[in-house]
C-alpha cells in the first residue's frame, strides 16, 4: 500500500460479505442464474414491444380505415348536395325560360292586332298609290 494511503481505512460493507462467504460454484450459479433472468426480461420485453408494435398497427389500420370510411361518406353527401343544388338551378332556370316565353307569347300576341292593321295601312296606302 503506498504510504499517503495507510491513515485510510477502508471499510467493508455488508453488501459485499454475503459473496466473500459463499463459495465460488454457488457465485457462478448465482451469476448465470442473474444473467438467464435477465434475459429472459430481455426476451419479454422484446415479446411485449412487438405485441405493442402490432396492437398499434392494427388500431392505425381501423382509424385509416374509418378515415377513408368517413371521406367515401362526405364525398357522397356532398356529391348528392351538388346534384340537389343543380337540379334545384335547372328547374329555376327552365321555369324562368317558360315564364320569359309566355311573356314573349302574350306580347306577340297583343302585337298582333297592331301589326296586322299596320299592314293593312300600308297595303291600302300602296294601292291607293298606284290607281
Amino acid at each position: 500500500m503506498p504510504p499517503e494511503l495507510r491513515n485510510y481505512h477502508i471499510a467493508r460493507g455488508p453488501t459485499l460479505d454475503w459473496l466473500e462467504r459463499m463459495p465460488r460454484p454457488e457465485v457462478l450459479e448465482d451469476i448465470k442464474s442473474a444473467e438467464s433472468d435477465a434475459d429472459d426480461i430481455v426476451a419479454e420485453a422484446a415479446e411485449d414491444r412487438e405485441q405493442r408494435l402490432s396492437e398499434a398497427r392494427s388500431r392505425a389500420d381501423e382509424i385509416r380505415s374509418e378515415a377513408e370510411q368517413e371521406a367515401r361518406e362526405l364525398r357522397e353527401k356532398r356529391l348528392q348536395e351538388a346534384r340537389e343544388e343543380i337540379q334545384t338551378e335547372r328547374e329555376e332556370i327552365l321555369d324562368g325560360g317558360e315564364a320569359e316565353r309566355e311573356e314573349l307569347v302574350a306580347e306577340a300576341e297583343e302585337s298582333e292586332d297592331e301589326a296586322v292593321e299596320f299592314a293593312l295601312e300600308r297595303f291600302t296606302e300602296a294601292v291607293h298609290a298606284q290607281t
